[in-house]
This record gives structure tokens, C-alpha cells and sequence, in this order.
């Protein structure tokens, strides 16, 4: 069924493929990104669609505070904004210009992210962690065992340490001595993570797909998220764990209710190789970065229902939402970073290899940004790209094979 929405919504991304959840052909959609060459293939001309050309990649709040963004904000009536991650100073800059932001506040969100604060807000639900302490990292002591080290506040990976030894453990205390950090203890096994939206009183859980990690030649941090694939959960996960799963997911999704948030959060939930127990790792109070496609594979399929970033929007704008998220079954996506051997290769070689990728029916998106770590490439597929845990299939290893050739030019 064809969405159009009641009021108009302006989308301000820094990265365009975070809008891709609804078609930006959608009557009422607006969106703001920047402008890159390829960036302006995909959106070929829409006029619903300002990119900004810079000097340098606009994060989300210099877009909002670009003149040209604020003359075609100002330029639509009734405008409302939505954001991939809201911030105070983003939340400031809509005020002043009494723009209506559509995000949930930023300070709630913050308050749940967050690794020292979550375990506060989380109250009774903590129990779904993995055992931890949170102390001064000068206090904390080796025994031995290696463990999981986090700061308060952590992105893709970058804040979580896997503390192997006590050499390791005393240069952190010597560089942030009274930092406060969670300790806790390292669980090995297959991680997971789904897409659920806040309606109401309501919670839309949405489709459990296996959380891509640590994989070289993709990044370089062994706990970062480079992907996800919609079709291995299916193989590995009982219908017991799949129950236990989603009633996680539902009671952390009724908390955030209560306390007035709507539409879109992710959670990060690990299953323990020797038990079979399912720990809770991450909440992501916001839209996640699988959202954009899970909602497109969601469109491909001719069933009833709604898609996830469909259901975020509604909810974000208040409208009435009836039914469920669309099932699927498969479909996966994979992203090369920015690593410390990436080279300077012409767009143009990159093109010839990409549209031999697309002869196999893979979509990729190209980002221009240099900070290590940041996304690249991004790879995406109808069919899966994983057999078992961490281990590629043939396509996926197709994949593998083309980020080393652009990685090595």
C-alpha cells in the first residue's frame, strides 16, 4: 500500500542512505543531506531533495544551520524535522527557529545510551545484563580473566575495551585513572539485533537479524557493528530464545513508553555459546543504522503490514498505527570502513567494480568521509551473507574479496 504522509517531514542527514526508509518519491517527504557526486546519482534531480555542497561533510547541526537548509525549511508550511540522532544543540537550533522537532528528547536518550546511567534507568530490567560492576578504572583490579571494559559513552564499538591482560588494564588507568567505567564480564557468542518502534502504550517489535561484527579486512575494532543479515537468526536461534528475544525487547520498549518516548529504538542482545542465555548488550535510543533497509526489503515483499520506518514516522507525528511489522526472512548488508590502509582510488575504478557487484543484484552506497572507522562502502543484499557465526558465505566472501581489492587499489 502507497504511504503518503499528512503533514510535510524534512529529514536532515548527513548521510543520505539514512533517509532511504521511505522512497523519496513519498508525497510530504523532504529530505536534507549533503552533496557528493554519488549522493546525487541516487537522488537524480527530485526537487523534494536539497543537497549542500561544502568544503567539507555538514554533520547534522552545521546542515541545520546551512542558510540554504534554513531558507527551504522556512520555504514549507508546517514543516516537522526528523533527525538520525537528536542532540541538545540540535534540539536549540529548532527552537530558535521554531521549527518543530520530531525526535524524542535528547536528554532521555542520552540517559539510556549511555553505559553508566543505562544501568540507573534500566532499574529491575538489569537483570537482563551480563554480570558487571561499575567503578573508577583506578579501582578496578586483574584477576586473571579477561573482561569488558566500557566508558560511559561509546559509538560502533570505539568505547568498548576487551581487556586481556593486566599490562593492558594499567595503561588505561594510567591514561584515564578516575574515569568512571562498567565492568563486565566477556560473554563469547553470536550477537543480535532488531529494529522496534514505540506507538503509544504500544510496542512494534520488529525482525531479529544476526549483528555482522569485528570482521576484517572491514574494520579494524573487533567489537564494531559493520552489518547485519535477516536471514541467519532463522537458523541458529530456538523459538524459545526468538520468545525470550522479543519479551526483552517489549519490556525495555514499555519503559521508554512511560517515559514519553515514540517511535524508534534498537537493542544489541548476545547469546551465550555454553548456555543458550540471552544477555542484553546496548540500547540504542534511536533510529538504527539497519532501519533504512530492513524498511526497504520490508517494501519489496507483498504482505500486509507496516514497514519499520513507516511506523516510526507515524508515531513521531502522533497518526494512528494499526498492525504489525512486516516479517522477512532474509536479506543482509555489509560495510567496509574507513581502515588505516585505505588508499585514494579514483571513483571511476571503483564504479567498474561495483557494477559488476550489481550484476548480482547487490546495492552499494559510497560515502566520502576520512575519519577511521567511519562507513565507506556499503554493501547490501535481497539474499544473506552469512552461514554461521562470524563465518561469510560464498557471496559474502565475494564481498570480502571486493573491499580487499579497493582496499589494496
Amino acid at each position: 500500500m502507497k504511504f503518503t504522509l499528512n503533514k510535510p517531514v524534512i529529514y536532515v542527514a548527513r548521510d543520505l542512505e539514512r533517509t532511504f526508509g521511505l522512497p523519496i518519491v513519498t508525497k510530504g517527504y523532504y529530505i536534507i543531506s549533503n552533496y557528493t557526486a554519488f549522493a546525487n546519482s541516487l537522488v537524480k534531480g527530485c526537487k523534494n531533495v536539497l543537497l549542500i555542497k561544502s568544503d567539507h561533510l555538514l554533520d547534522t547541526r552545521e546542515l541545520l544551520n546551512h542558510p540554504m537548509a534554513i531558507n527551504f525549511i522556512n520555504g514549507i508550511n508546517d514543516a516537522h524535522i526528523l533527525v538520525f540522532k537528536n542532540t541538545a544543540q540540535i534540539e536549540k537550533i529548532c527552537l530558535e527557529h521554531d521549527w518543530t522537532l520530531l525526535n524524542p528528547s535528547a536528554e532521555l536518550a542520552s540517559r539510556v545510551e549511555e553505559k553508566i546511567s543505562q544501568v540507573k534507568w534500566l532499574g529491575e530490567l538489569k537483570k537482563n545484563l551480563p554480570p558487571f560492576q561499575i567503578k573508577i578504572a583506578k579501582d578496578v583490579k586483574w584477576s586473571g580473566k579477561s573482561f569488558i571494559l566500557q566508558f560511559n559513552r561509546a559509538h560502533t564499538g570505539s568505547g568498548t575495551i576487551f581487556v586481556e591482560n593486566e599490562k593492558q588494564l594499567k595503561e588505561i588507568q594510567a591514561k584515564f585513572p578516575l574515569r568512571e567505567v562498567r565492568v563486565t564480564k566477556y560473554i563469547t557468542g553470536p550477537m543480535f539485533t532488531n529494529n522496534n518502534v514505540v506507538v503509544g502504550k504500544k510496542v512494534l517489535c520488529g525482525n531479529i537479524n544476526y549483528q555482522i561484527t569485528g570482521l576484517k579486512p572491514f574494520t579494524n575494532l573487533p567489537f564494531a557493528t559493520i552489518g547485519n543479515d535477516w536471514a541467519l537468526p532463522n537458523k541458529i536461534l530456538s523459538a524459545k530464545q526468538k520468545k525470550e528475544y522479543l519479551a526483552m525487547a517489549q519490556a525495555i520498549g514499555h519503559k521508554l513508553a512511560r517515559d514519553g518516548w515514540k517511535g524508534l529504538f534498537g537493542i544489541d542482545v548476545i547469546l551465550e555459546e555454553k548456555t543458550g542465555k540471552l544477555y542484553l548488550i546496548e540500547i540504542n535510543a534511536r533510529q538504527p543504522a539497519s532501519t533504512s533497509f530492513e524498511s526497504q526489503l520490508q517494501q519489496f515483499t507483498d504482505k500486509l503490514g507496516l514497514a519499520t520506518f513507516t511506523a516510526h514516522i507515524s508515531a513521531l507525528l502522533g497518526e494512528k498505527v494499526v498492525g504489525k511489522l512486516i516479517v522477512i526472512k532474509s536479506g543482509a548488508q555489509i560495510t567496509q570502513k574507513v581502515t588505516d590502509v585505505k588508499k585514494n582510488i579514483s571513483l571511476s575504478r571503483m564504479l567498474y567494480k561495483i557494477n559488476d557487484l550489481k550484476t548480482k543484484k547487490i546495492q552499494i552506497f559510497i560515502y566520502e568521509n576520512d575519519k577511521l572507522e567511519s562507513d565507506w562502502v556499503r554493501m547490501q543484499s535481497i539474499s544473506g551473507l552469512v552461514n554461521s557465526h562470524n563465518n561469510l558465505n560464498k557471496l559474502g566472501h565475494e564481498l570480502k574479496n571486493f573491499s580487499e581489492s579497493i582496499l589494496n587499489n
